[in-house]
Order: C-alpha cells, then sequence, then structure tokens
C-alpha cells in the first residue's frame, strides 16, 4: 500500500484512537498541576534564596549549575527507568501520575522553608538549598518525562494530537498563571525607606504559605489528570533497551536536533522572565506589575487557543511556529531599543503583551511537535521511544533553564545586585543594568527561535503525511516493516 492510498483511507474513515474533549481536559489538569510547583519554584525561588535565606547570587548561580550537571544523569536515567517498565492495566506511564505526586509537592514545600530561622550558617544554609532543589528537580523529572510520553499513547491521531497540545497550553496557562498572578500580593510586604516612600520586600512566611497552596493543588490536579485519561496506543517494556544506540539515534535525526535547541532556548526565555521580578522590585519599583506582566503573558495565549488546531491543519506546526517567533523577535528587540524608563512600566507591558501573542503559536504547537518528532524517529528507525525522547527533550529544557538561571544571576552579580538590594528599592546604575539585562537577553533568544524554526527545522506539513500514516498503519495493524519514503 503507498502513501497516498493510506492518507487517503485515513481522510475517509474516523480515526481508531480519536478522542474528545473529556481526555483533553484530563490531560490539561496533568499540566496544571506540573506549573502550580514548577512556575512558583522558577520564579520566586531565586528571590527566596537572595533575599530570604541571603546566598550571595554567586553561590545560588553555582547551585543552579551544579544541579543541572546532575540531571544529565538524573533525566536519562528517568528515561530508561520508565522504557524499562512493564505496563499495567493502568498503562504503562499514568501510574508514575499517581506515584509522584505527593512526594514531588512536598520537596516544593520544603524548598521554600525558611531554615534561616534555626541557624545563620551559610553552609548550613546552602547545603539544605541544595539538598531540597535537588530533590524536587528529580522528583519533577520522575512526573515529568511518564507525563509528557503520556501524549503519545493517549492518541496516534494527528488531530488528538494536537488537541491534547492545546488543552496542555491551557494545563500550563493555568497553572503557570496562578503562581504569578497570586503570589505577589501574598509573597512581599510594604516598607517605607524612612522618606515617606514604600516599597515591596520578600515575606518569608508568606513565600511558604503560598508553597502550601502550590502543593495541595497540584496533588489534586494530578490525582483528577490520572482518573480521566488512559492510554489506547499499545507500548511495551523494552528490557533491552539501548542507551546508546537510541540516544546517537536522536543526534543524528535533524528534527530532534532542532527540538532540543528550540527547547533550549524556549525554555531558557521561560525561565530567563523570572528575572522580571527583580525588574518590576528594583527598577519599577513596582511588584504589582508582575500581575500585568504574568496577563499580558498568557492573555494572548488564551485568546489564539481556539483558533490554533484550524491554523495548524492549514499551514502546519512548523509554519505558525516560526511566524510567531518572528513576531516575538521583533517585539523583544523593539523593547530593547525603546528602554521604558521607571515611568514608563505600561510600555514594558504592553510589549509583553506582543511578545506574549507572538509566543502562543510556538507555545500552542510545541507538545505536539514533539510527539511529531517521536513518531519521526519511530518512522525513521522502527525504535518506539517516547520515553528516552521525553526524558532528553526534558534535560534540554533544564540546560535553557541553567543557562538563565547561572547567566541570569551571574549577570545581576556583575551589575551590582547583593543581599543589601532586597530592601533598597530603586539604585542608580544597578537598576538600570537590571533593565539592560531583561531586554537584551530576550531579544538574542526569540530571534534565535525564529531562525531554528523557519530555516533549519525540517517537518513541514506536508513532510509529516507518510509519518502519520506509517505510524497509524502499525498502531493498528501490529506492523514490524517500514514503509519507504
Amino acid at each position: 500500500m503507498d502513501d497516498k492510498t493510506v492518507n487517503r483511507d485515513i481522510n475517509v474513515a474516523e480515526h481508531p484512537n480519536k478522542i474528545g474533549i473529556k481526555e483533553g481536559l484530563g490531560y490539561m489538569l496533568g499540566d496544571a498541576g506540573n506549573l502550580f510547583v514548577l512556575t512558583y519554584v522558577s520564579s520566586f525561588l531565586k528571590v527566596f534564596y537572595t533575599d530570604i535565606l541571603q546566598i550571595k547570587t554567586k553561590s545560588v548561580a553555582n547551585l543552579f549549575l551544579v544541579t543541572r550537571l546532575w540531571d544529565a544523569v538524573n533525566d536519562p536515567m528517568w528515561g530508561a527507568i520508565v522504557a524499562k517498565r512493564k505496563p499495567s492495566k493502568a498503562g504503562k506511564f499514568r501510574p508514575y501520575i499517581k506515584w509522584v505526586a505527593v512526594p514531588l509537592a512536598l520537596s516544593q514545600l520544603l524548598c521554600f522553608f525558611d531554615i534561616g530561622k534555626f541557624t545563620s550558617n551559610s553552609a548550613v544554609l546552602l547545603a539544605f538549598a541544595y539538598v531540597t532543589y535537588i530533590a524536587f528537580g528529580m522528583l519533577y523529572t520522575g512526573m515529568n518525562v511518564p507525563f509528557g510520553s503520556l501524549a503519545s499513547v493517549i492518541t496516534d491521531d494527528p488531530d488528538g494530537r494536537t488537541l491534547l497540545s492545546t488543552f496542555r497550553t491551557i494545563g500550563g496557562g493555568i497553572g503557570g498563571a496562578a503562581p504569578l498572578l497570586l503570589a505577589p500580593f501574598l509573597i512581599y510586604k510594604k516598607v517605607t525607606d524612612g522618606k515617606g516612600g514604600t516599597f515591596n520586600v520578600a515575606d518569608s512566611n508568606g513565600m511558604f504559605y503560598f508553597a502550601i497552596a502550590m502543593a495541595v493543588l497540584s496533588v489534586i490536579f494530578y490525582i483528577s489528570c490520572y482518573n480521566t485519561t488512559r492510554e489506547r496506543v499499545k507500548s511495551e517494556a523494552e528490557p533491552k533497551f539501548d542507551l546508546k544506540k537510541t540516544y546517537l539515534g536522536m543526534i543524528k535525526s535533524k528534527p530532534f536536533v532542532v527540538l532540543a535547541l528550540t527547547g533550549i532556548l524556549i525554555s531558557g526565555q521561560l525561565q530567563f522572565a523570572s528575572l522580571n521580578q527583580y525588574l518590576y522590585k528594583n527598577y519599577f519599583c513596582n511588584t504589582n506589575l508582575s500581575v500585568l506582566g504574568t496577563i499580558a503573558q498568557y492573555a494572548p495565549m488564551a485568546l489564539m487557543i481556539p483558533f490554533v488546531p484550524k491554523l495548524v491543519k492549514k499551514f502546519g506546526k512548523k509554519e505558525l511556529s516560526g511566524f510567531g517567533a518572528f513576531f516575538s523577535a521583533i517585539a523583544a528587540i523593539a523593547a530593547y531599543v525603546i528602554k521604558p524608563n521607571p515611568d514608563q512600566s505600561m510600555i514594558f507591558i504592553i510589549i509583553l503583551f506582543i511578545i506574549g501573542f507572538g509566543y502562543s503559536f510556538v507555545s500552542i504547537t510545541n507538545w505536539a511537535v514533539v510527539a511529531d518528532v517521536i513518531d519521526y524517529q519511530e518512522y525513521k528507525t522502527n525504535i518506539k521511544s517516547e520515553s528516552a525522547i521525553y526524558a532528553i527533550y526534558t534535560f534540554c529544557r533544564k540546560l535553557g533553564q541553567t543557562a538563565a538561571d547561572y547567566g541570569g544571576l551571574m549577570l545581576l552579580g556583575k551589575i551590582g545586585y547583593d543581599a543589601s538590594m532586597a530592601n533598597a528599592g530603586f539604585v542608580p546604575g544597578v537598576s538600570e543594568g537590571i533593565l539592560k539585562i531583561c531586554t537584551l537577553i530576550p531579544a538574542v533568544t526569540y530571534t534565535l527561535i525564529f531562525i531554528l524554526y523557519q530555516f533549519a527545522y525540517p517537518l513541514t506539513k506536508e513532510k509529516l503525511e507518510p509519518v502519520y500514516a506509517y505510524v497509524r498503519k502499525v498502531n493498528s495493524e501490529g506492523g514490524e516493516d517500514k514503509t519507504e519514503e
């Protein structure tokens, strides 16, 4: 049977693994659970370390670097563990969601425990930060690898994949927006500078209580995800899982290499945006701007969600992602050129909204792109390696976060940010340096994302058609031989 015949049959008959809104909502809840804990840690843990525990910025930067070096072992290890696990009645990936939910929530809670109330020893403070953050990172990977792999076995229907990616984006928006919208009102307290002026500083109790709220919500959402999804696509244990062969195959795959590079940049930029907390606190002197910044980031995404699936069908994921990244790059460059002064905070927020509009195309389609690359690898190699690919992609995203955290904190230290800035408000020279950092890096990052999607990522809409046909044929017939290109 040739590709055209297969494609025609696919278009005529309803896909056997077609899914509906219920499955999308279930998967959405899982990513909301992910982002409740991850966004709070990613966005505010740096502030907790530098302002509450009074750890030096260089030491915090090194902490993030060392923990990511451990992830070079941790993430592939989780990929191998998940790959080798024999499916149960609940499936191969779903059980992890139930098993890891509570330990992950507790590890996030410990990250915001103010051990400084019991000791002022800097070595003890730093050691506690290392242990709790490494534990959180390991458990988050133990949740995220099977959760991300789950999408490829819920359905192999291309439309269903787009539906899952869209709902995952909604879930990520809910889980990501909640900490960013609510935390600023609860984790900061107002102080006066003795001259009639007021500004905000981080509050230890507020940060811990908010961590409790995020931990409870994440567990509720994870269990709901487990109860409302199921694995339709057959998946087997891989007892002879060959790490070397699998990962060498990825390195030789252009789609995966580009996916990995864009993952580093996308995740890096999302993480780097957490430095805006210092911008709001020490440049604009208004931490409530964090709420407006969050709205500017997520509102365009919410507006575009109903339209993106139809646009994907018409134009393709690569094409939409390239367009969106170009739009974001232009806006980010404009922010660096304009350099709004402390009284022009709304100009900065408007630019963030424009960046968010462009990025929405990248974000909404991103997880469907990951599923496409997983399918492409199976199409080219006859090796089904969802968890291995997702584990390496997760590691690449962590590399981006590491570069953002380490580079951002080192830059903060270089321009003069130290513990004294926690209660200082606007400081000439240092505050302007924060603005420069928070506008230049996004301009460069979004430009690189555009270049990769537009000129390097090869899986156009047309090139994916035989991949979809092959995967559906294998899943429906249990075939082993690959259709030739």
